[in-house]
């Protein structure tokens, strides 16, 4: 599903990611752990294309990354969606229109809209807040939305970056058995994360980055890395 071949990323002389090899698998739970500036986030944004890597292969399903020309880049972004740790909600949008706003961006057809957003905001538990405004909700139902929004078009992957970052103890596992949840449902999941505690519970694989090299990389891991 994702695979990384011999990828490096040089800004000058600081390597942000070094002779990076690693496979996720379709339908693998994956956490990405490290300390800051560890090369996660370039870990995303190569995978999106958002950068490009200066050395190496990067393939999501079928489609090399590394190689892929401008015009196919909405392509590749339809199949990854991505939850942030600010939820990153359209404040004058509804609950609704948030979702609706993700089927929009690739042309859906309005039945189609109509269909699919009502199955979504149930399958995370917020059905009740459609007409809702962003700041009429608790942190995890705009989380809530969020997730609903990066998951309406089916994609293959989804990138959560820090989901729980915002949240109370409580509430952040009620998101990640939402992403259990998804994740049981065939979507890959890759969750940056220094919820430790999290990590540690979930038993699930850990990946490990340090000044841009995997250091290690276990099937049921906890949150550990050098300082």
């Amino acid at each position: 599903m994702i695979k990384f071949e011999n990828v490096s990323k040089l800004y000058g002389s600081n390597a942000a990611l070094s002779n990076v090899n690693l496979s996720i698998g379709k339908g693998e739970f994956v956490f990405l752990v490290g300390p800051s500036g560890a090369g996660k986030s370039t870990f995303i944004k190569l995978l999106l294309k958002e950068i490009e890597a200066t050395e190496g292969k990067i393939f999501l399903g079928d489609l090399e990354v590394t190689n892929l020309p401008n015009r196919k880049i909405p392509v590749l972004r339809r199949n990854v969606g991505i939850v942030f740790q600010d939820f990153r909600l359209l404040p004058r949008k509804t609950v609704y229109e948030n979702v609706a706003f993700a089927m929009n961006i690739i042309h859906a057809s309005p039945r189609s809209i109509r269909r699919v957003v009502p199955q979504a905001l149930s399958l995370v538990g917020i059905s009740d807040k459609a007409n809702k405004y962003p700041h009429e909700l608790s942190a995890g139902e705009q989380q809530r939305v969020a997730i609903a929004r990066s998951i309406i078009n089916n994609p293959s992957v989804l990138i959560a970056d820090e989901p729980t970052g915002n949240l109370d103890p409580d509430t952040a596992w009620e998101i990640m058995r939402l992403l259990v949840q998804i994740n049981l449902r065939g979507t890959t999941i890759v969750m940056v994360t220094h919820a430790k505690e999290i990590v540690d519970k979930m038993e699930k694989r850990v990946i490990g980055i340090e000044r841009g090299k995997i250091i290690r990389d276990d099937l049921r891991g906890a949150y550990k890395y050098h300082v």
